[in-house]
Order: C-alpha cells, then structure tokens, then sequence
C-alpha cells in the first residue's frame, strides 16, 4: 500500500461553520512530497484553490483567502480546513500530491471528497435547568452553570433577583462562580440565554 491518499466519500458542513476534508497518507521513505494542491469543482469548472511548494502556500481564489488552511508541520496530513463556510463552497474537492523520489522520478495521487454546506434550521436555545434549593456553607466555593442547546452562537446573562422585584446583572458568562461564598450571597439567581 504504497502511497495512497486516503479520505472519505462526503463531509457536511454547516453554513458560517468550518468543516474539515480529510487527505491523509503515510509519508514513505525515499519520497519527498513536491507540491500539494487543491482544486474544487462546481458547475462543471474546476479551479485550484490551494498549491504548496518550494516558495510556501498559496491560495489561488480569492474567495478563499483567509478561510481555508492546511496543516503545516505534521507529514502525511494534507487536510482542508474550510472555516466561515458559504452555500457555494459545496462541491467536490480534490486534493492531489506529487511526490519525487530518491531516482527524480514523480509520482502523482488525487483523492476528492464532496462537500455539501448545509442551512441547519435555526433553533431557540434550551436550558438544561440547574437543580434548585442549592445549600452551600459560608466560606465555601461554589459555581452554576448555564448550559443551553440551540444554534449558535449562544450567549448567557446571570441574573439576581432583588426583593423590590429587579433583576440585577451579574455576568455574561455561562458560569457563575462564588470562590468564597457570604451570607448575603444567598438569594435566587436565574440565568438567561439568546441566540439569532
């Protein structure tokens, strides 16, 4: 099994998200890997995104800049990371290495995965709700979390609740942590979570 590419049939990518195509082989003695490239084709065209060689990376399409990478330091991991990911980003991606061997003859693999970015279907956030009644000592530590499911991006309110009936802001963090807790820290805490 000399130099082959592996990858998988298809990835997912979920729209804004990043999502990674695989193209992994074993580096083999006596070869080099001379350049990596990879192209994508869409509507029956095919264009190179990616090229490494001698003179470092390149990203041929400009609508890719800034969005996409491959690792730089682990041999036989030529993987796309595709981040910030756009409904015209689906297609199929073919990632294709030529190798020179110790006799300069050249040896060339492509593997090619397709892509499919998908709308996920906007949810509102749920809380997983915290136990209540919590019984914590003077002096003692303790913390709530606030853990909601939903699309991201979530972001998290704690609030206290004042006898007058207000809602006093604490923080815009999921966790609430009292490293050193008082008596007056007892009181009923309710925390918030907002999505798109």
């Amino acid at each position: 099994a000399l130099l082959e590419l592996s990858s998988v049939h298809q990835v997912m990518g979920t729209w804004m998200g990043s999502t990674t195509v695989p193209c992994t082989y074993v580096p083999p003695e006596g070869f080099t890997q001379q350049t990596l490239s990879w192209s994508v084709e869409r509507d029956s065209s095919v264009s190179t995104i990616f090229r490494r060689d001698d003179s470092g990376d390149h990203i041929l399409l400009s609508k890719f800049r800034g969005r996409v990478s491959v690792p730089k330091q682990s041999p036989g991991d030529a993987s796309l990371l595709l981040e910030n990911l756009e409904m015209p980003d689906s297609g199929h991606y073919t990632c294709q290495i030529i190798w020179r061997s110790t006799d300069d003859s050249l040896i060339t693999r492509e593997v090619t995965t397709t892509v499919k970015v998908v709308k996920v279907a906007a949810t509102k956030p749920i809380i997983r709700a915290g136990e209540p009644g919590l019984t914590v000592p003077a002096g003692g530590s303790t913390s709530l979390t606030c853990e909601a499911s939903g699309s991201p991006p979530i972001s998290y309110r704690w609030f206290r609740s004042t006898r007058a009936g207000k809602a006093v802001l604490l923080s815009t963090a999921a966790e609430l942590a009292w490293p050193s807790l008082r008596p007056s820290d007892s009181g009923t805490y309710f925390c918030e979570a907002q999505n798109r």
